[in-house]
């Protein structure tokens, strides 16, 4: 093989800047795993019906899918009570936040999004050239007024995740619509509502405010309640000129057959969905209040809406994340260790089965009765 010295092909500065996602540690090694509770997936995965509907279909992979999804989103309309053809299916949630970003943004605009906010924010606004910008919390959670301050007139996209992940937090329905009706009209506010089954109280979901106002965007996903993580299956809803220039953009054929057949089976399986949603909402209590309980060694749970629970443990001292982390590990436990989000104090822990949630539990506490006189 020669080499050459010529210049390689250099690769565009807002490209460069990026720094790739880095997804939950899945494996161990050749150490077997106690619970795996660092990518929010359901633990009871898919529907029974869902993977009836998936097998079926694979003897028809040499078949192209509806590059439409038309049967799928006819089968989300009829559940949510909207338009099928303000619907856009994606290759998970992910790929529709890169759609609204390439769509409505670019080089010399700004994409907003909270400080904690989904990674993907960040990939999706550095990858078509514009600029980010981080708004500041409070206490992990969304401060509408200080989103409102950072908006500027080069502020094209604001995303918001609620229940926001990696925190869980949620701020009411009268915060998201307040925040809505202070961005000019120019600016697409894109609602990220991955864990929306999950919360509970006044919740607003982005459907509504989807259907009366032509810049808002209301992302959803089946990775999460209905256990479809492996099939790569979102959905957004907006006003007509909003979902056309995403399709402009959209890759073809970018929902696959068994994705599609999974995703309505599984919409029509309501108790399988009532089965998770009961499961967690009861589990997520618990973890919480057992990490709760270890406040006199400085953890704390922070308050969740989402099938997680973020812990926060105390800057210094032998408490700490990190060490947390490698107890855990220690003990089978992979939960999501958030230094690589800049949170170094926090481990983000998704709720499992009764037996993976009360074992991450017993782990933590062994691990501060290990390390706190």
């Amino acid at each position: 093989m020669t080499t050459t010295t010529a210049p390689a092909p250099a690769m565009k500065p807002w490209v460069e800047s990026i720094h790739a996602y880095v997804p939950g540690k899945a494996a161990l090694g050749d150490r077997p795993v106690v619970a795996k509770l660092s990518s929010n997936e359901n633990p009871f995965g898919p529907s029974p019906h869902a993977v009836a509907a998936m097998t079926e279909v694979l003897g028809h992979s040499h078949l192209y899918p509806d590059p439409a999804a038309t049967a799928l989103r006819q089968a989300l309309a009829a559940r949510h009570g909207i338009d099928a053809d303000r619907i856009i299916c994606g290759t998970g949630s992910d790929e529709l936040i890169h759609l609204v970003a390439g769509a409505f943004a670019g080089p010399g605009d700004e994409i907003l999004y909270v400080r904690h906010g989904f990674a993907v924010y960040d990939i999706a606004a550095r990858r078509v050239g514009a600029t980010p910008v981080v708004a500041p919390d409070v206490d992990y959670t969304c401060d509408v007024d200080a989103v409102l301050a950072a908006v500027t007139p080069r502020t094209r996209v604001v995303f918001l995740a609620n229940p926001n992940n990696p925190t869980g937090t949620l701020i009411p329905a009268a915060e998201v619509r307040r925040l809505h009706a202070g961005l000019p009209p120019t600016c697409v506010f894109a609602l990220d509502a991955a864990y929306a089954e999950f919360a509970e109280g006044e919740y607003e979901d982005g459907l509504a405010l989807a259907d009366t106002h032509a810049n808002v965007v209301a992302l959803r996903t089946f990775s999460k309640i209905y256990g479809l993580a492996a099939q790569r299956i979102g959905w957004g809803y907006a006003q007509p000129a909003l979902i056309d220039a995403m399709h402009r953009i959209r890759a073809p054929f970018n929902v696959p057959a068994t994705g599609q057949a999974g995703a309505i089976a599984a919409l029509a399986d309501e108790d399988w969905v009532e089965k998770t949603r009961t499961h967690t909402l009861t589990w997520r209590r618990w973890l919480a209040g057992e990490v709760n309980a270890l406040g006199n060694a400085g953890l704390r749970a922070i308050p969740s809406a989402a099938n997680f629970v973020l812990v926060e443990f105390p800057e210094d001292g032998p408490a700490n994340a990190a060490a947390a982390n490698a107890a855990l590990l220690a003990d089978g436990i992979i939960a999501r260790y958030l230094a690589v989000q800049a949170m170094p104090r926090c481990i983000r822990i998704s709720v499992g089965t009764e037996a993976e949630t009360r074992a991450a539990a017993a782990a933590l506490r062994r691990f501060v009765e290990s390390v706190v006189p």
